[in-house]
């Protein structure tokens, strides 16, 4: 039997940020939030919380739909 594990939310940010080339301090940016806060998300500490504003923002730069953001 094989157990397959989907990546993580954070997982799939950073995959996403590094096949677009982006740096942490560019979502950071585009987000209005800190860097730390994005690395926070990769790692796992936290999940965005984001006014619909920032959502948006964080949605465009990772160039994806919302129910990317959504998706386990």
């Amino acid at each position: 039997m094989t157990t397959v594990v989907k990546a993580t939310l954070g997982q799939r940010m950073r995959q996403r940020r590094e096949m677009l080339g982006l740096s942490r301090h560019k979502v950071a940016v585009a987000c209005e939030v800190t860097e730390n806060t994005v690395t926070n998300w990769e790692n796992g500490k936290h999940t965005p919380k984001l006014p619909p504003k920032q959502l948006v923002a964080l949605l465009a730069t990772l160039q994806w739909e919302l129910q990317d953001l959504i998706d386990d």
